[in-house]
C-alpha cells in the first residue's frame, strides 16, 4: 500500500452543537433538540445531571410538550447557520486544510420518513461546503452525529427498528447525489460506540424504558452497522472518488499493572469498548470474542438473511476516531476513577488531568494510531481531539490560552512521530475549532475552540467571534506543516 507523504490539518464541529437555526429553513425537530439545561444550575448540579441523569423519559415527554419556556442549548448552538461565511473565513485565515462537520438529518428530511427532501436544507449545506471549497478547504461530512429526526423515534422506535435502514438509505442517497460535488470524505456515524456508553446520544434510547437495555443497544447497533455498510455500497456507486469511513470514540487502554489479570482485563476492555465496532465495519463480520460478552449480557442480536453478506461487502475505506484521554484496566474494585469522554474511567497516576478530570496523554494518541493501523491497514483520520477549558475574554478582545497551545503542540508532535512509525495518517481535525455547546454538560464555559464565541451558559451574548492566542499558534503550525510537506515532496 502506497504511503502518503503528509496529512491534512483542520478542525471539526457538529451541526447540533454549533448550527442553531432552530425551526428555520424547514428544519424538523431533532433528538438533540430535546436536551435541556437550567441556566441557574451551578457547576456541581450541571455535572450531576451530565453524569447521573443525562436523559430521561420525563425529559423526553416534557420537551415534546414544551411551549418554549425551557432552555435547550443545542437548538441555538453558536448560530453557525447565520455565521458560516464568517466562520469559514476564519478557518481559511488559519490555513485549515480540511473541515469536518455534520449534516442534520432533520434539516434534509424533517420527519425522517418524508417522501421528498427539504430543498432549503440541501441548499444550506451545499452553500456551506461550497464556501469551504472556495477557500481551498476540503470537507469531511458526517451523516449522523447523534441527532436524527424525533419522528423516527416516536413513530418507529428509532434505531431499534429495521425500518430505519430504508429511511437512512434514502437520506444517504440524497446526500451523495446533491452534495457529492462539494464533499471530499464521508462518515456515516460519529463515534458509533457511543450507543453503549451514552444510549440517548448514540442510539436514541431512553434509559429506564427498556427491559434489557443492552439488548436494545446492540440491536440498534446492528441496524447502524447495516446502514454504514449500505452507505459504503451507495458511495461506491454514486461518489466513487469520495471515501466512506467509520469512526469510534477511542479509549486507549493500558493494564494498570503487570499482573496477568490486569492484562487480560485490558484486552477485554479494548475489545468490548473499541475493537468490536471497527472490526465489524472494517473487517466485515462480528468477531468471535463478542459471543462471550453477549452471553454475559443476555444479548441475542437478531439478524436476517443477507445481513452478513452486506457487512462483508460494505467495509469502509478509512477508519477515524476521537481521542481525548487514555484509561487503565484492572479488576481491582478500589481503583480510583476520573471523568472522560462518554465514560467514567480508572485513573492513571502518571498523568495530569484537565479541569474536567480528563487525563491528558499525548503519547496515547501515538499508541492508538499505531494500534489501529497495525490492525486494519487503512488510512486513519483523527476526527476529534482537543482541550475543554475555561477561557477568559479580556477587555481588549484577546483570549490568552497557553494551556490549549501546550495541549495541541504535544498531541501534534505525536502525530508526526506516528507518521514516522509508518502510520498512514489522512487527516487531523481538532475538536470545536470554533467554540460550541459542549455535548456532555450542554454548557458554553467548557470551551474547545481557537476562536472564542461570546455566549454564556444561559445563551446570552453577542455571538461575536474573537481570535484566541491559540488561533495564531495553530495558524503558524499549519503553515510550518505545509512548508515541511512541500520540502519533502520536492
Amino acid at each position: 500500500m502506497a504511503m502518503r507523504n503528509t496529512y491534512l490539518l483542520g478542525g471539526a464541529t457538529a451541526a447540533s452543537q454549533s448550527e442553531g437555526g432552530f425551526g428555520e429553513g424547514g428544519k424538523g425537530l431533532s433528538t438533540q433538540d430535546l436536551r435541556y439545561l437550567d441556566p441557574t444550575w451551578d457547576p456541581e448540579q450541571i455535572e450531576e445531571k451530565h453524569q447521573h441523569d443525562p436523559f430521561s423519559k420525563r425529559e423526553f415527554d416534557a420537551a415534546l410538550k414544551d411551549p418554549g419556556t425551557t432552555y435547550y442549548p443545542l437548538r441555538r448552538g453558536v448560530e453557525f447557520y447565520h455565521h458560516y461565511k464568517e466562520d469559514i473565513s476564519l478557518m481559511a485565515e488559519m490555513g485549515l486544510q480540511i473541515f469536518r462537520t455534520s449534516i442534520s438529518w432533520s434539516r434534509i428530511f424533517p420527519n425522517g420518513d418524508d417522501d421528498t427532501p427539504n430543498e432549503a436544507g440541501i441548499q444550506y449545506y451545499h452553500d456551506v461546503f461550497e464556501e469551504c471549497q472556495k477557500h481551498g478547504i476540503k470537507v469531511l461530512a458526517t451523516m449522523v452525529h447523534y441527532d436524527i429526526p424525533v419522528h423516527l423515534v416516536t413513530k418507529y422506535g428509532g434505531w431499534k427498528s429495521r425500518q430505519i435502514i430504508a429511511f437512512f438509505e434514502r437520506y444517504a442517497t440524497v446526500l451523495y447525489q446533491r452534495l457529492g460535488d462539494v464533499v471530499d470524505y464521508w462518515l456515516p456515524f460519529n463515534e458509533i460506540n457511543a450507543a453503549k456508553f451514552s444510549p440517548w446520544d448514540g442510539a436514541c434510547l431512553i434509559p429506564g424504558t427498556e427491559s434489557n437495555m443492552d439488548q436494545a443497544i446492540f440491536q440498534s447497533l446492528h441496524h447502524q452497522f447495516l446502514c454504514s455498510a449500505r452507505a459504503v455500497q451507495l458511495g461506491r456507486k454514486l461518489v466513487p472518488n469520495e471515501p466512506v469511513g467509520a469512526m469510534i470514540a477511542r479509549f486507549t487502554t493500558y493494564p494498570a499493572t503487570c499482573k496477568p489479570e490486569d492484562n487480560m482485563q485490558a484486552i477485554q476492555d479494548d475489545q468490548y469498548s473499541n475493537w468490536f465496532y471497527l472490526d465489524v465495519l472494517a473487517r466485515g463480520y462480528y468477531p468471535t470474542y463478542m459471543k462471550r460478552y453477549f452471553n454475559l449480557l443476555n444479548v441475542h442480536v437478531h439478524q436476517e438473511a443477507g445481513d452478513a453478506a452486506l457487512l462483508r461487502d460494505g467495509t469502509v475505506g478509512f477508519v477515524a476516531f476521537s481521542y481525548y484521554f487514555s484509561q487503565v484496566s484492572t479488576n481491582q474494585k478500589n481503583w480510583a476513577k476520573t471523568a472522560g469522554n462518554l465514560i467514567m474511567t480508572k485513573k492513571n497516576p502518571y498523568l495530569k488531568a484537565s479541569e474536567w478530570g480528563w487525563q491528558i496523554d499525548p503519547v496515547g494518541l501515538r499508541v492508538s494510531l499505531n494500534q489501529l493501523y497495525d490492525r486494519y491497514h487503512l488510512p486513519i483520520v483523527v476526527a476529534e481531539n482537543g482541550l475543554g477549558a475555561h477561557d477568559q475574554l479580556e477587555a481588549d478582545g484577546s483570549v490568552h490560552d497557553p494551556y490549549r497551545i501546550a495541549y495541541l503542540k504535544a498531541h501534534l508532535d505525536q502525530l508526526d512521530l506516528a507518521v514516522a512509525d509508518g502510520v498512514d495518517l489522512l487527516a487531523y481535525t481538532m475538536w470545536g475549532v470554533i467554540d460550541l455547546v459542549s455535548c456532555g454538560p450542554l454548557t458554553m464555559d467548557k470551551r474547545y475552540g481557537v476562536v472564542y464565541v461570546d455566549r454564556d451558559n444561559a445563551g446570552h451574548g453577542s455571538d461575536k467571534r474573537y481570535k484566541k492566542d491559540s488561533f495564531y499558534w495553530y495558524r503558524d503550525r499549519i503553515k510550518q506543516h505545509c512548508q515541511q510537506t512541500k520540502t519533502e515532496e520536492s
